[in-house]
């Protein structure tokens, strides 16, 4: 690489759906739509986990941290998509995706460990009940959020760090974002280093964070069976359950984007699954919790007028 000269781009080009003009406007509306009610819904969230007393549990803290974390990623990226389909050239400032992509994958990042991190909870929740209070006590569950954010943004910045040296042979990136593996498609030159660095954070964050959900689930769905009580089993199921869609939808995307054969490389479809995995995961996140958790649909309900503010129970 010494000697040769690379151009230093200040501006990119996103390309996104412009060969299908008549298909922005649809795209533009979808995504308008879906980013409203994401910000709605998780500022919501996160809105009733600081002002009902009966959510200041665990389960809640790390549930507002997730919300947070989905409006941070969607406002990433949403909002310069949606300029961007009504507007020619699509461009964007080489710090303004530079600041896309270490956004995305801070947040992306934080939610894989965060979402391991909640299935910890549970495990201990459900199967060690009586030590729940000791285990997962306030300065416990701070540090294991405090962990989470920094573990998301650390190997996010190494990740735009390096991809953001690399030497560009052109500055069309065939994406709505400036997607990091997008970005990398435009790299001159292979860089084994790069390529190591992407590996290893991505199995780090997928294959063993999920691996950990999975093993806390066998232990979790094992206790639920021998509780007696129908009603302890169905809250028990009812709490877990609505974790595990959010896990599903939202490992299968990723797994579906980093994970993937090398000899899988339909460019649209990467696109359409990006745009899945920005919208429609963060969208239905509060709203798989709000509707299969009784404690956030009282409290919605309460924040709403529609209860009176002495009623009160046990959360699990």
């Amino acid at each position: 690489m010494e000697g040769e000269n690379f151009t230093m781009w200040s501006l990119f080009v996103l390309e996104g759906f412009s060969q299908y003009p008549r298909l922005e406007i649809v795209l533009f509306v979808f995504s308008l739509v879906m980013y409203l009610i994401t910000l709605l819904g998780n500022s919501t969230l996160i809105l009733i986990t600081f002002i009902d007393s009966r959510l200041k549990t665990p389960m809640y803290l790390f549930l507002g941290n997730l919300s947070f974390v989905d409006v941070c990623y969607t406002s990433a990226s949403i909002p310069a998509l949606l300029v961007n389909l009504l507007s020619s050239p699509k461009t964007i400032i080489f710090f303004g995706c530079a600041v896309q992509m270490y956004l995305s994958l801070a947040m992306g990042s934080t939610e894989c460990v965060l979402l391991a991190v909640m299935a910890y909870d549970r495990y201990v929740a459900i199967c060690n009940p009586l030590r729940y209070p000791i285990v997962m006590n306030r300065q416990v569950c701070v540090q294991m959020a405090a962990i989470s954010w920094v573990t998301g943004c650390l190997t996010a910045l190494l990740e735009a760090s390096f991809a953001l040296q690399m030497p560009l042979c052109g500055n069309l990136i065939d994406h709505f974002t400036c997607e990091i593996l997008a970005v990398l498609k435009l790299a001159c030159v292979s860089s084994l280093l790069m390529d190591v660095v992407m590996l290893v954070i991505s199995i780090l964050l997928l294959p063993i964070p999920m691996l950990f959900i999975c093993v806390s689930y066998v232990f979790i769905l094992s206790t639920i069976l021998r509780i007696s009580s129908a009603g302890g089993r169905n809250k028990a199921f009812s709490t877990c359950g609505a974790h595990l869609m959010v896990v599903i939808l939202f490992y299968g995307a990723a797994l579906s984007m980093y994970l993937k054969p090398s000899s899988s490389n339909s460019k649209e479809i990467d696109k359409v699954i990006s745009l899945l995995y920005g919208v429609l995961t963060p969208m239905l996140n509060p709203i798989i919790y709000s509707l299969r958790n009784k404690e956030v649909k009282d409290a919605m309900k309460k924040m709403l007028g529609k209860m009176p503010l002495h009623q009160t129970h046990e959360c699990l």
